[in-house]
């Protein structure tokens, strides 16, 4: 996970109050931030607590971006032989780790 510094998030931090709602507490998003990340009324997001920040990631982007990864890596395996890594073919390299 990246790690993110509070100077590189100054300029652009927009300030909500906290709000309960129901036994929980809650927060609303701005239009301008929910819009910019693509989040839409009812999807499902995944947060946690990091390092006394609370960090707020979309579930769907995140399977979006592990499917892109995981095509991606099955069209280098697929064709290995046109991919190198330092002049090696990258199916040379799986090779050589399968024997060991």
């Amino acid at each position: 996970m990246p790690e993110y510094s509070y100077s590189m998030w100054t300029d652009a931090m927009t300030q909500v109050i906290v709000g309960k709602w129901g036994k929980n507490l809650a927060i609303r998003v701005p239009i301008d931030i929910a819009r910019s990340a693509g989040l839409s009324d009812g999807e499902e997001v995944e947060i946690e607590e990091l390092g006394g920040d609370i960090l707020i990631r979309r579930s769907a982007a995140r399977a979006r971006t592990r499917k892109d990864a995981e095509a991606a890596a099955a069209e280098i395996i697929a064709d290995g032989s046109n991919y190198t890594l330092g002049g090696v073919a990258i199916v040379d390299l799986r090779d050589e780790g399968r024997r060991g």
